[in-house]
């Protein structure tokens, strides 16, 4: 059954109830427009849900010039956004809620119970009182001939004339919770500017590790190691070791750099420093010392303390002779090389690069070639690493398009 609205349709279409589609709905209903919000899914909001899993990690709370480092090049295009709408302004609308925050010892900041849920359910009562309809199961095809919306629903398909539309559809990754990139196909054919959808914040095949390694180590931690890429300063953290390569926080932090390497020359190399405390000259100093009877493997536990999965690395990307010379040895300790060659696939990642380019967007996040029709969120084209950075330019960019929205409605 097909259906065209009438002069009764809603003034505004959000299609997408992800954090960005939900800001730009409370920004509309509180200037007073109806809003209609669509989403594929049976109920919004699934992958900030996801995102709370294990504490839901709201923003950061370093200083702005820091905070705005964190979208690499796109960083003056999100830094507008951010200065309207940034890590204070987010704690302090939080709050409004009802929901209490703290800043935990990374800088990072969290809902006091640390969950999504309690959060996303006083948001909605909010905006349904506020008269915003929530519209689940209604999926966007893109548009007809005469210009209204496609709109696929348990009843049939839709056709939508609204006086404005804000796409919020999410990135490329995690398909099952309605992130699937299907979106790029119509903008594509409507001639908008779009950048290939590519993996953030993803993990990374090596070539192959030995059945040795994977047998005992696929899924160990790596903990209190450095990374570093080409002469960059290693950042410390931990990461994990899994069946094709490496993957966790320390590489989600360097995913875009490592990415646009190995598009660049097919291969990317990090250099892992198993022991960020230690100088070489000391690691030097205690592998000088006598072993006797003692194997190698015991040696570098009894003095560096070095065993498991960080010996198993040593073998692993060293030669047999570097473990007779001392020297060497040190200098793979603090500078072990990992070559990675491709990232895993975008449905594993957590985020993606890529999407609307903001230079196919005005000041107001409405799109050039389609007067009416605005986008937000992770469907445009910046990445950011995890730690707060994806969730709050998804919150800013949404409020961004809804202002935008109101000032184009009442012009």
């Amino acid at each position: 059954m097909t259906s065209t609205a009438q002069a009764s349709s809603p003034n505004v279409a959000i299609i997408g109830g992800g954090p960005a589609g939900l800001m730009a709905a409370e920004v509309l209903s509180q200037a007073g427009i109806q809003v209609d919000l669509y989403d594929g899914m049976p109920s919004v909001g699934r992958k900030f849900l996801l995102a709370g899993v294990g504490g839901m990690n709201i923003t950061h709370s370093e200083a702005f010039p820091a905070f705005l480092s964190r979208y690499g090049e796109r960083a003056p295009n999100v830094a507008p956004l951010l200065r309207a709408f940034g890590a204070d302004e987010l704690c302090t609308w939080i709050h409004g809620l009802g929901i209490e925050t703290f800043v935990g010892s990374s800088g990072r900041v969290f809902p006091t119970d640390m969950k999504a849920a309690p959060l996303l359910r006083a948001w909605l009562k909010r905006l349904r009182d506020a008269g915003v309809a929530i519209h689940t199961r209604h999926r966007w095809l893109g548009w007809n001939t005469d210009g209204s919306l496609r709109i696929a629903s348990p009843d049939g398909e839709k056709s939508l004339r609204p006086n404005a539309t804000l796409l919020a559809l999410g990135g490329g990754s995690w398909s099952r919770l309605g992130s699937d990139g299907a979106w790029m196909l119509p903008l594509e054919q409507r001639g908008i500017a779009l950048a290939a959808l590519q993996p953030s914040n993803c993990g990374f095949d090596v070539p192959a590790w030995s059945d040795l390694l994977i047998g005992k180590y696929a899924g160990a931690p790596l903990k209190n190691i450095a990374i570093g890429l080409n002469d960059d300063v290693p950042r410390l953290g931990e990461c994990v070791i899994t069946a094709t390569g490496l993957e966790g926080s320390l590489i989600y932090a360097l995913s875009a750099r490592i990415r646009e390497a190995i598009n660049q020359h097919g291969q990317a190399t990090v250099h892992l420093d198993l022991l960020p405390g230690r100088p070489v000259d000391k690691i030097l100093q205690a592998l000088g010392k006598p072993r006797g009877s003692r194997s190698m493997a015991k040696h570098l536990h009894g003095q560096l303390g070095i065993d498991g999965v960080k010996a198993a690395l040593l073998r692993e990307l060293t030669s047999a002779d570097c473990f007779t010379d001392m020297a060497r040895l040190a200098q793979a300790i603090k500078a072990l090389p990992v070559t990675l060659v491709k990232t895993r696939p975008l449905d594993e990642a957590i985020s993606s690069a890529g999407g609307v380019t903001f230079e196919a967007l005005d000041e107001r996040l409405m799109l050039r070639q389609l007067p009416g029709v605005f986008c937000a969120g992770e469907m445009l084209d910046w990445e950011a690493p995890t730690g707060g950075y994806l969730l709050t330019a998804c919150f800013a960019s949404g409020r961004a398009a809804g202002l935008g929205m109101v000032e184009f409605l009442r012009q």
